[in-house]
Protein backbone atom coordinates (compact mmCIF):
# COMPACT_ATOMS: atom_id res chain seq x y z
CA UNK A 1 0.00 0.00 0.00
CA UNK A 2 3.48 2.27 -0.26
CA UNK A 3 3.28 5.08 -2.24
CA UNK A 4 -0.18 6.38 -1.66
CA UNK A 5 0.11 10.32 -2.35
CA UNK A 6 -0.76 12.65 0.14
CA UNK A 7 -3.52 15.75 -0.82
CA UNK A 8 -1.41 19.57 -0.45
CA UNK A 9 -1.02 20.64 2.73
CA UNK A 10 -3.15 23.41 2.75
CA UNK A 11 -4.44 21.43 6.13
CA UNK A 12 -1.05 20.29 7.36
CA UNK A 13 -0.09 23.50 10.06
CA UNK A 14 -3.81 23.73 11.82
CA UNK A 15 -4.93 25.05 14.90
CA UNK A 16 -7.17 23.00 17.11
CA UNK A 17 -9.88 25.33 18.74
CA UNK A 18 -10.91 26.58 21.21
CA UNK A 19 -7.35 27.20 22.71
CA UNK A 20 -5.71 27.30 18.82
CA UNK A 21 -3.25 24.35 19.80
CA UNK A 22 -1.00 23.54 17.25
CA UNK A 23 -1.24 20.59 15.10
CA UNK A 24 -0.72 18.33 11.60
CA UNK A 25 -3.31 17.51 9.54
CA UNK A 26 -2.58 15.58 6.59
CA UNK A 27 -5.08 13.28 4.42
CA UNK A 28 -4.31 11.26 1.58
CA UNK A 29 -6.39 10.97 -1.38
CA UNK A 30 -9.00 8.52 -0.98
CA UNK A 31 -8.22 7.89 2.57
CA UNK A 32 -10.70 5.65 4.01
CA UNK A 33 -10.40 6.83 8.07
CA UNK A 34 -8.39 9.06 9.85
CA UNK A 35 -6.50 8.17 13.10
CA UNK A 36 -6.31 11.21 15.54
CA UNK A 37 -3.06 10.79 18.14
CA UNK A 38 -2.80 11.45 21.72
CA UNK A 39 0.58 11.35 22.82
CA UNK A 40 1.77 10.74 26.61
CA UNK A 41 3.21 12.57 29.25
CA UNK A 42 6.30 14.87 28.46
CA UNK A 43 5.67 14.08 24.24
CA UNK A 44 4.24 16.30 21.61
CA UNK A 45 2.93 16.31 18.80
CA UNK A 46 6.80 15.98 17.41
CA UNK A 47 6.95 12.70 19.19
CA UNK A 48 9.25 10.60 16.51
CA UNK A 49 7.82 7.07 17.39
CA UNK A 50 3.83 8.51 17.02
CA UNK A 51 5.51 10.38 13.18
CA UNK A 52 6.59 7.51 12.73
CA UNK A 53 3.78 5.57 12.91
CA UNK A 54 1.39 8.06 11.31
CA UNK A 55 3.48 8.45 7.93
CA UNK A 56 2.86 4.48 7.86
CA UNK A 57 -0.92 4.74 8.11
CA UNK A 58 -1.04 7.55 5.56
CA UNK A 59 0.84 5.33 3.31
CA UNK A 60 -1.68 2.68 3.66
CA UNK A 61 -4.95 5.37 3.00
CA UNK A 62 -5.11 7.00 6.59
CA UNK A 63 -5.63 10.52 7.33
CA UNK A 64 -3.22 11.36 10.68
CA UNK A 65 -4.04 14.45 12.85
CA UNK A 66 -1.13 15.07 15.37
CA UNK A 67 -1.49 17.73 17.86
CA UNK A 68 -0.20 19.47 21.09
CA UNK A 69 -3.20 18.59 23.81
CA UNK A 70 -1.87 21.32 26.11
CA UNK A 71 -0.86 24.71 25.77
CA UNK A 72 3.07 25.69 26.67
CA UNK A 73 1.44 27.27 29.77
CA UNK A 74 -0.54 24.31 30.74
CA UNK A 75 2.61 21.63 30.45
CA UNK A 76 4.43 24.00 33.17
CA UNK A 77 1.71 22.50 35.66
CA UNK A 78 2.87 19.33 36.32
CA UNK A 79 -0.93 18.18 37.16
CA UNK A 80 -2.52 19.00 34.13
CA UNK A 81 -0.18 16.26 32.21
CA UNK A 82 -1.66 13.68 34.34
CA UNK A 83 -5.26 15.31 33.90
CA UNK A 84 -6.93 12.77 31.95
CA UNK A 85 -9.98 14.45 31.79
CA UNK A 86 -8.82 17.80 30.58
CA UNK A 87 -6.79 15.35 27.78
CA UNK A 88 -9.68 13.74 27.06
CA UNK A 89 -11.68 17.44 26.49
CA UNK A 90 -9.18 18.21 24.33
CA UNK A 91 -9.77 14.85 21.79
CA UNK A 92 -12.99 15.36 21.55
CA UNK A 93 -12.69 18.83 20.79
CA UNK A 94 -9.98 17.98 18.09
CA UNK A 95 -12.75 15.35 17.04
CA UNK A 96 -15.32 17.85 16.43
CA UNK A 97 -13.05 20.45 14.64
CA UNK A 98 -12.12 17.40 12.50
CA UNK A 99 -15.66 16.82 11.29
CA UNK A 100 -15.89 20.18 10.04
CA UNK A 101 -12.70 20.03 7.76
CA UNK A 102 -13.97 19.24 3.92
CA UNK A 103 -11.15 16.81 3.89
CA UNK A 104 -12.23 14.43 6.62
CA UNK A 105 -15.83 15.20 6.80
CA UNK A 106 -17.65 12.30 6.88
CA UNK A 107 -14.38 10.07 7.33
CA UNK A 108 -14.82 7.28 10.33
CA UNK A 109 -12.39 8.33 12.79
CA UNK A 110 -9.87 6.02 15.19
CA UNK A 111 -7.50 7.23 18.11
CA UNK A 112 -4.03 6.43 18.74
CA UNK A 113 -3.02 6.41 22.29
CA UNK A 114 0.47 6.65 23.67
CA UNK A 115 1.56 6.62 27.59
CA UNK A 116 -1.39 8.73 29.16
CA UNK A 117 -2.58 9.60 26.13
CA UNK A 118 -4.00 6.02 25.53
CA UNK A 119 -6.19 6.73 28.74
CA UNK A 120 -7.59 9.89 27.47
CA UNK A 121 -8.29 7.80 24.35
CA UNK A 122 -10.34 5.68 26.17
CA UNK A 123 -12.42 8.27 28.30
CA UNK A 124 -12.64 10.52 24.87
CA UNK A 125 -14.04 7.60 23.42
CA UNK A 126 -16.26 5.92 26.57
CA UNK A 127 -17.95 9.28 25.85
CA UNK A 128 -19.47 9.28 22.12
CA UNK A 129 -19.95 7.18 20.25
CA UNK A 130 -18.37 8.48 17.31
CA UNK A 131 -14.46 6.86 17.40
CA UNK A 132 -14.92 3.63 15.50
CA UNK A 133 -11.09 2.02 16.58
CA UNK A 134 -8.83 3.01 19.35
CA UNK A 135 -5.30 1.82 19.20
CA UNK A 136 -3.22 2.03 22.30
CA UNK A 137 1.06 1.87 22.33
CA UNK A 138 2.36 1.42 25.46
CA UNK A 139 -0.73 3.22 27.00
CA UNK A 140 -2.04 3.20 30.58
CA UNK A 141 -5.62 2.06 30.15
CA UNK A 142 -5.63 1.77 34.05
CA UNK A 143 -5.81 5.42 34.03
CA UNK A 144 -9.16 5.29 32.28
CA UNK A 145 -10.58 4.24 35.06
CA UNK A 146 -14.37 3.93 35.44
CA UNK A 147 -14.69 4.89 31.49
CA UNK A 148 -13.31 1.02 30.45
CA UNK A 149 -16.77 -0.92 30.58
CA UNK A 150 -18.26 2.16 28.64
CA UNK A 151 -15.93 2.15 25.98
CA UNK A 152 -17.64 0.86 22.96
CA UNK A 153 -15.09 1.16 19.94
CA UNK A 154 -13.37 -2.19 19.05
CA UNK A 155 -9.56 -1.83 21.52
CA UNK A 156 -6.55 -2.79 20.21
CA UNK A 157 -3.99 -2.66 23.43
CA UNK A 158 -0.54 -2.67 22.17
CA UNK A 159 2.79 -3.58 25.07
CA UNK A 160 6.23 -4.46 24.99
CA UNK A 161 7.02 -7.86 26.60
CA UNK A 162 9.35 -6.60 28.84
CA UNK A 163 7.02 -3.51 29.78
CA UNK A 164 6.55 -5.78 32.80
CA UNK A 165 4.23 -3.71 35.00
CA UNK A 166 2.50 -2.09 32.64
CA UNK A 167 1.68 -5.37 31.03
CA UNK A 168 -0.37 -5.97 33.83
CA UNK A 169 -1.60 -2.89 34.42
CA UNK A 170 -3.19 -3.80 30.68
CA UNK A 171 -4.49 -7.15 31.48
CA UNK A 172 -6.05 -5.97 34.31
CA UNK A 173 -7.47 -2.92 32.10
CA UNK A 174 -8.65 -5.67 29.50
CA UNK A 175 -10.62 -7.37 31.47
CA UNK A 176 -12.90 -4.32 32.84
CA UNK A 177 -13.38 -3.44 29.30
CA UNK A 178 -16.96 -4.83 27.56
CA UNK A 179 -16.31 -3.64 24.01
CA UNK A 180 -14.32 -5.99 21.15
CA UNK A 181 -10.67 -6.25 22.52
CA UNK A 182 -7.13 -7.74 21.78
CA UNK A 183 -4.26 -7.28 23.49
CA UNK A 184 -1.11 -7.66 21.94
CA UNK A 185 2.21 -8.53 22.93
CA UNK A 186 5.50 -7.58 21.31
CA UNK A 187 8.17 -9.92 22.56
CA UNK A 188 11.18 -8.34 24.05
CA UNK A 189 10.02 -5.03 23.59
CA UNK A 190 9.99 -2.23 26.42
CA UNK A 191 7.93 0.55 27.24
CA UNK A 192 9.21 3.27 24.23
CA UNK A 193 9.64 0.32 21.39
CA UNK A 194 12.97 1.63 20.59
CA UNK A 195 14.31 -2.49 20.39
CA UNK A 196 15.46 -2.83 16.65
CA UNK A 197 12.13 -4.04 14.57
CA UNK A 198 9.83 -3.46 17.50
CA UNK A 199 8.35 -0.32 16.28
CA UNK A 200 7.26 -1.72 12.79
CA UNK A 201 5.37 -4.45 14.40
CA UNK A 202 3.62 -2.04 16.59
CA UNK A 203 2.70 -0.29 12.98
CA UNK A 204 1.78 -3.77 11.67
CA UNK A 205 -0.88 -4.46 14.16
CA UNK A 206 -2.03 -0.54 14.52
CA UNK A 207 -2.96 -0.59 10.37
CA UNK A 208 -4.37 -4.23 10.54
CA UNK A 209 -6.54 -2.86 13.62
CA UNK A 210 -7.54 0.59 11.67
CA UNK A 211 -7.99 -0.56 8.39
CA UNK A 212 -10.21 -3.18 9.53
CA UNK A 213 -12.67 -0.88 11.49
CA UNK A 214 -12.29 2.22 9.64
CA UNK A 215 -14.67 0.96 6.61
CA UNK A 216 -17.89 0.07 6.15
CA UNK A 217 -20.79 2.85 6.68
CA UNK A 218 -19.29 6.05 7.83
CA UNK A 219 -16.61 6.08 4.88
CA UNK A 220 -16.63 8.85 3.04
CA UNK A 221 -17.67 9.00 -0.71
Amino acid sequence: MAGRSVRPSTHDDVRIPPLGLPGSLLIPANATGVVVFAHGSGSSRFSPRNQYVAKALREAGLGTLLFDLLSEEEEAVRAHVFDIDLLADRLSAATAWLAKQPDAAGLPVGLFGASTGAAAALVAAARADIYRAVVSRGGRPDLAGDALPLVAAPTLLIVGGHDYEVLDLNREALARMKCPKELSVVPGATHLFEEAGALDIVIDLARAWFLRHLTGPGKKG
